[in-house]
């Protein structure tokens, strides 16, 4: 067994054991395999060894491995943050897009989607945290921004996904996470259908499934550090 199908094996049996610690099922938790900077020979090693979702960060490097590994059954997914002058490319491409945080980015991405293909998967980024450096739409702006998005052709809004501060307070942690959670709900009490809270990387997927993550995005626990 490769040392990438070994990790791999190591993340599913902590999706499983962070799952049945809260109660839920491990199969309500999906694993992105967050592959940016790494050759698409690594993301074959991790597909060889059943990996099917793959997370990209750079639009040229995403489109090239989803072309060179076409065929294969793959599902990828856009998770950086997203410049118009991107966004042709990422609309056919990808099949997931999750950082969305502005409107004229959903825009582009419907319009530009070829319509012969299925909507193209969403996630709002919300910026729980308030760091002026970090995308995001603010958590107030959410409610307009999602309602605005869902009427889009060519996409399909999933949900949110977020990207906490780093910080060794686990509790701190643990509120951005429900912080997301209760968003969504309160989304989805107001009309909407989403079922996708996309949250938690290698170093605190648990404390993200414990508040409700349905896809955690974990690169280095796979692969390695990045180059």
């Amino acid at each position: 067994m490769t040392s990438i199908a070994s990790n791999l094996q190591a993340v599913i049996a902590r999706i499983a054991a962070a799952a049945q610690a809260c109660g839920r099922r491990p199969d309500d938790i999906r694993l992105l395999a967050v592959s940016k900077t790494w050759p698409a020979e690594c993301v074959a090693e991790a597909a060889d060894a059943g990996q099917r979702a793959f997370g990209e960060n750079y639009v040229p490097e995403g489109a090239d491995k989803a072309e060179a590994l076409l065929g294969r059954g793959l599902e990828w997914h856009f998770i950086g943050p997203l410049q118009s002058n991107k966004t042709r490319l990422v609309a056919n491409a990808f099949d997931w897009v999750h950082s969305i945080d502005r409107l004229k980015i959903a825009e582009r991405l419907s319009a530009q989607r070829d319509p012969a293909r299925p909507p193209l998967n969403v996630c709002l980024q919300v910026n729980v945290s308030g760091e002026a450096s970090k995308s995001g739409v603010a958590p107030d702006a959410v409610p307009a921004l999602a309602e605005a998005v869902a009427g889009l052709p060519g996409l399909r809004l999933r949900g949110l996904m977020a990207i906490p501060e780093p910080t060794d307070d686990a509790a701190l942690l643990r509120r951005r996470f429900a912080g997301l959670r209760e968003q969504r709900d309160a989304l989805n009490a107001a009309g909407l259908a989403l079922d996708t809270l996309s949250m938690g990387m290698s170093h605190d997927l648990e404390a993200a499934i414990a508040e409700g993550a349905t896809i955690v995005r974990v690169g280095t626990a796979i692969f390695g550090a990045r180059h």
